[in-house]
């Protein structure tokens, strides 16, 4: 027990492992200060914005359906997202190879936890998305109580998936298992990480796909034998514009970064993983700030009560949010899908698909 013990580094600065890895994580002190001053305002950016996606969801009544209380748990581990980066750029370069072990897991622990609450986020919403559609309504029947769950499940998970490496899937005690990129995180483990991502992501795609294709079907049998609003036809799409730029947006920023992991994991010698990481990371910043502008830009509701509270934050008024933001009519026509069809349109829609 005791050779054990003397074979494990925990005392250790991240210095140490390092210098054992091979990681490379010095920074030119220039580039370090123009990193830090652009990623701070970056990071500025996704607070605010995703808390205003947060509190928008909260103060308009026509956003308190699953879909949207899924959203804005997607926009609060965005919100996470932006904490950990920042913790990150004052916690990298020279400062990282001074941190102790438990610093290191609690700044790679948070960016693995709001990762992981992005993906499984976006997993359930993709889910709601196909029970809705294959019941062709706007918004599913799932309770407050279910998204309740959904959503607590979501980030026990994550802080789960965050917590693995401090909880015994590291190198500490094998330096020859240690990866580049990670120098105290296992190969097997950023194997493990990277496939089963990547995994989920070809998962979402084909649900999409399927809802997808299912929807096209639908929406042109409805065309040749009903005559109601073409707008209500198309409005399972029209709510799917959203969510699928969404994941779009993801998969594009992350599945690199989940690449060079993967390689990593394999201690692929020829590829340079080390020179890659800092524009992958810029990568994965640039993800949660563009989520919060898709929202406002393919949702008009969303972007209306954006500009309430703005309103509403500088004139200091509640009032104003609450009548502005909840009274306001809402058009049948615009990308939220939120519009309800009348009586006769609904009944023609479920006879056909009934048939």
């Amino acid at each position: 027990m005791a050779q054990q013990n003397l074979s494990c580094h925990y005392n250790e600065p991240m210095g140490f492992f390092y210098n054992k890895s091979g990681g490379d994580d010095k920074w030119d002190k220039t580039q370090l200060i123009l990193v830090q001053v652009v990623g701070s305002l970056f990071c500025c950016f996704i607070l605010v914005s995703n808390a205003m996606v947060i509190a928008a969801v909260i103060t308009n009544k026509r956003f308190h359906y699953p879909f949207y209380y899924l959203l804005s748990n997607l926009a609060a581990s965005d919100f996470l997202a932006g904490i950990a980066y920042v913790y990150l750029m004052f916690n990298t370069g020279e400062v990282s190879r001074q941190l102790t072990v438990t610093g290191y897991f609690i700044r790679q622990g948070l960016l693995d936890i709001s990762l992981s609450a992005s993906l499984a986020n976006l997993l359930v919403i993709a889910l709601e998305r196909y029970i809705s559609v294959m019941n062709w309504k706007v918004h599913s029947n799932l309770t407050k109580r279910r998204v309740t769950l959904l959503i607590v499940l979501v980030w026990a998970i994550s802080i789960f998936m965050g917590a693995v490496p401090s909880l015994g899937w590291n190198c500490i005690c094998n330096l020859s298992d240690c990866s580049k990129l990670a120098p105290i995180f296992s190969r097997s483990y950023l194997i493990f990480w990277s496939i089963s991502n990547l995994v989920v992501f070809l998962i979402m795609v084909a649900i999409y796909m399927r809802i997808y294709a299912y929807v096209r079907k639908k929406t042109a049998m409805l065309t040749s034998h009903t005559s109601g609003s073409i707008t209500r036809k198309r409005t399972p799409i029209k709510l799917m514009k959203t969510v699928m730029v969404v994941l779009g947006a993801f998969v594009f920023c992350w599945t690199p970064g989940l690449v060079v992991l993967l390689l990593d994991g394999l201690n692929c010698q020829s590829c340079n993983v080390m020179k890659l990481k800092r524009w992958l990371l810029l990568l994965a910043v640039l993800n949660s700030v563009m989520n919060p502008c898709i929202y406002s830009y393919k949702d008009e509701e969303m972007w209306t009560t954006f500009k309430n509270l703005m309103r509403c934050i500088g004139n200091g008024t509640r009032r104003q949010r609450s009548t502005k933001a909840n009274s306001r009519p809402l058009n049948s026509g615009q990308d939220t899908g939120t519009s309800q069809a009348t009586s006769e349109d609904m009944k023609n829609d479920q006879e056909i698909i009934k048939t």
